[in-house]
């Protein structure tokens, strides 16, 4: 069969820098991106034509940050997608490589944040399954200090996101991959599980605070609607939204504590099951968004 035409519409470096700043991106911002590339249409240069168009919206003084998980660095007990036999398991925990900034590949995030992680000059923070990656004069100020036991709360980037009056930017992803909702939930009543991970040391287990993005969806669709802060727009064929962090958390606090109820939490809360579950659905082994 002959090979279908490519799709538009035909997106470029310089057209996308454009439309961002139409939408609203700021020269001398800081941007965290969620995206997919496949939602922009036919893109000449893929992901790198991409990250040049976000970095020229921002100008030298912009910083680009971007999530570059690896939720397969996890306890194989937990893994759904696809799960491995069981008989596998201990073998993995004692052989899995820990966690190197510099090598470790982002895994369930797309090929955009896999770009940036590489970009000359990126720098990556240093959780083992919930690291963020930046280019820019402020990286280091967003990504210094991303404790090991801390994935998504106080002690990671997401606060000092919030602090740096940072925006989001969803380009082609939908508010189940907006990760500052996770910083919420550090912020109101939540079980703690015990996440199994490779260490520096071996197999090591740690207490975290429980997080799950299964009705972010729902959260975002309700933030959008009472919030005035939401720009929204097209960036080639993709839809768009663009707001503050700050914004995003103090509503999601809120939601959260009236709309998640106790079924919503795990049975390996602490004093069930100690296995623990790594993170968020969308960031478990084999799952990309």
């Amino acid at each position: 069969m002959p090979t279908p035409p490519p799709t538009g519409p035909l997106v470029t470096r310089d057209t996308l820098a454009g439309q961002l700043r139409e939408l609203g991106v700021r020269s001398g911002e800081i941007l965290l991106v969620h995206s997919s590339l496949s939602a922009l249409g036919w893109v000449c240069g893929g992901p790198v034509a991409v990250v040049q168009g976000l970095l020229d919206a921002l100008g030298p003084d912009g910083t680009l940050v971007v999530p570059t998980q690896t939720g397969d660095l996890s306890d194989p007990a937990v893994w759904s997608n696809p799960p491995v036999p069981e008989e596998w398991w201990d073998t993995i925990r004692a052989t899995m490589p820990a966690y190197d900034p510099l090598l470790t590949p982002s895994r369930g995030v797309g090929v955009i944040p896999e770009t940036v992680r590489t970009w000359p000059g990126a720098r990556r923070s240093a959780h083992p399954q919930t690291s963020f990656a930046a280019i820019g004069p402020r990286a280091h100020a967003v990504l210094a200090g991303h404790a090991p036991d801390c994935r998504l709360g106080e002690h990671s980037p997401l606060a000092r996101l919030e602090a740096l009056h940072a925006r989001v930017l969803l380009l082609g992803a939908g508010y189940d991959t907006c990760t500052s909702f996770h910083l919420a939930e550090y912020r109101v009543p939540a079980p703690l599980v015990r996440v199994g991970r490779p260490g520096p040391d071996g197999w090591e287990v740690v207490t975290e605070v429980w997080i799950a993005s299964d009705r972010f969806d729902e959260l975002g669709h309700d933030f959008e609607r009472d919030r005035a802060v939401v720009e929204r727009g097209k960036v080639g064929a993709a839809d768009a939204r663009l707001f503050p962090v700050a914004d995003a958390v103090r509503y999601a606090q809120r939601w959260l504590t009236l709309h998640r109820s106790r079924e919503d939490t795990p049975r390996n809360a602490l004093g069930g099951d100690p296995g623990g579950d790594p993170a968020p659905a969308r960031l478990r082994r084999g799952r990309r968004t």
